[in-house]
């Protein structure tokens, strides 16, 4: 008995050393320290709570492009990269090859079948419409009405209630409210009163951030891990059914009013007070756009719109507030531009703003500090060379950090990690992308002139 024993220990032994052997050859490019059998997730558990910072400095060390292996046997592996010629390949001059996968839409599960997680003609069908959309002038007008609204009716009044209290508010939870509310609006067309004085608790909203702080932690778990807590409904996986039950008992209600309402009703009778999203969807394709296509395209639109603009809102107020220069340029050119009373606030139309070159400036330098996206994952369709000379394997699964390139050296020289607006603005005093071949062609998706961004693939 003691000799099978021994013979197992030593097989097992053996086998260890071989697959850690194994591991060491075909991972050329350490992206942290791989510790046997945790791979390299105990370093990313260790810097979570600054891990786009940490990545930064680490993809940096390496060159911009290294990989990054999991714990054993869990298929965690990415190739990490922020090489903007890698960049490039991927999701422009290679672009057929490099597709979401099913990985991706089994992570983003809550997405459904929406833009974000489609590949090929769907993802172009989804693209393509939601482009219409947003050239519909009576979108355009409706989309400032109700944010100028929501500004002068909501935002305003609570700023200056809490200024006259001498209360401390969290800006980042204001515009969370702020945007969450323009969304409902603009997307739904529906007024979720999230934004008032009192800050009220909104269970779709909290259901909705609930979902997406799931969807995080299942990029950090094995898959097998959250697979298992999904099966048993415990943990976090247990609100991320909870909260898309409530998101969906909530759009689906929505809809059903909607069409309802679109029944008794003709087009000319809609008027300009229906010119959400939801609404002009529901009208324009009656035939092909069922519910659950109706609920996923909603849902990443709530992605595309709530998310990004509370992260620029939040890091462009910070940036701006850390910088006395940059704040004193931006209100110099308001009032140069309209000669308006700086202690009065007033809301611009967007006419008004797009005269301010500065203040756009400063946007787009807040998009390349601080993307609204970190990272873009992408997967390998078929075996390819990147550009860095790094080889892809079918099913290889590319990350691609878009916040260590907003802070490159090679790309923005070294003045990287300064707040300078006028990086963006030409000599003639316009708005433009940065100067340089490599520069340009990796600066434009930070251009906030068009919805674009949104839909890079």
């Amino acid at each position: 008995m003691a000799m099978v024993w021994y013979a197992a220990a030593t097989s097992a032994a053996l086998f260890c050393i071989i697959y850690f052997f194994h591991r060491r050859l075909s991972c050329r490019y350490p992206l942290y320290t791989d510790y046997p059998i945790l791979g390299m997730l105990p370093e990313v558990l260790c810097n979570l709570w600054h891990i786009h910072d940490f990545s930064a400095e680490m993809l940096k060390s390496h060159g911009g492009t290294a990989e990054f292996i999991g714990p054993w046997f869990t298929n965690l592996n990415f190739l990490v990269t922020s090489d903007p010629l890698n960049v490039h390949h991927v999701l422009s001059k290679n672009f057929n090859n490099y597709i979401k996968g099913p990985e991706f839409r089994e992570i983003f599960q809550a997405f459904g079948d929406g833009i974000f997680t489609t590949d090929a003609e769907a993802w172009k069908y989804n693209r393509d419409l939601f482009h219409s959309l947003f050239k519909h002038r009576s979108f355009e007008v409706f989309m400032e009405k109700t944010i100028r609204k929501t500004v002068q009716n909501s935002l305003l009044p609570i700023l200056d209630h809490v200024q006259q209290q001498g209360r401390v508010v969290d800006l980042q939870d204001l515009f969370n409210r702020f945007t969450f509310d323009n969304i409902c609006s603009i997307v739904l067309g529906y007024d979720s009163n999230c934004l008032s004085l009192d800050f009220p608790e909104v269970e779709i909203e909290k259901a909705f951030s609930q979902a997406e702080e799931s969807i995080f932690y299942r990029h950090i778990k094995p898959k097998s891990l959250w697979k298992l807590q999904k099966w048993l409904q415990i943990g976090g996986e247990r609100k991320m059914t909870e909260a898309c039950k409530s998101f969906d008992q909530f759009i689906h209600a929505l809809i059903a009013s909607k069409l309802e309402a679109l029944s008794k009703c003709n087009e000319n009778e809609t008027g300009e007070a229906s010119a959400d999203l939801l609404t002009t969807l529901m009208r324009e394709g009656k035939e092909e756009h069922d519910a659950r296509f109706l609920r996923d395209a909603m849902f990443n639109l709530f992605v595309a719109g709530r998310d990004a603009i509370t992260s620029v809102l939040t890091w462009f107020f910070w940036l701006v507030a850390t910088n006395p220069l940059v704040e004193a340029k931006i209100l110099e050119e308001m009032k140069e531009k309209f000669g308006r009373n700086e202690g009065k606030a007033e809301v611009l139309s967007v006419e008004e703003v797009k005269k301010l070159v500065y203040l756009h400036g400063a946007i787009c330098e807040t998009l390349r500090l601080f993307p609204p996206v970190p990272f873009e994952r992408k997967q390998a369709l078929e075996a390819d060379m990147l550009p860095s000379g790094h080889g892809v394997d079918p099913s290889t699964v590319l990350l691609i950090s878009l916040y260590a390139m907003g802070r490159s050296e090679e790309i923005w020289g070294e003045d990287c990690m300064e707040f300078k607006p006028e990086r963006w603005i030409s000599e003639k005093g316009e708005l433009s992308c940065p100067s340089g071949g490599r520069l340009r062609s990796y600066a434009k998706p930070f251009s906030c002139s068009s919805h674009e961004g949104w839909f890079q693939g």
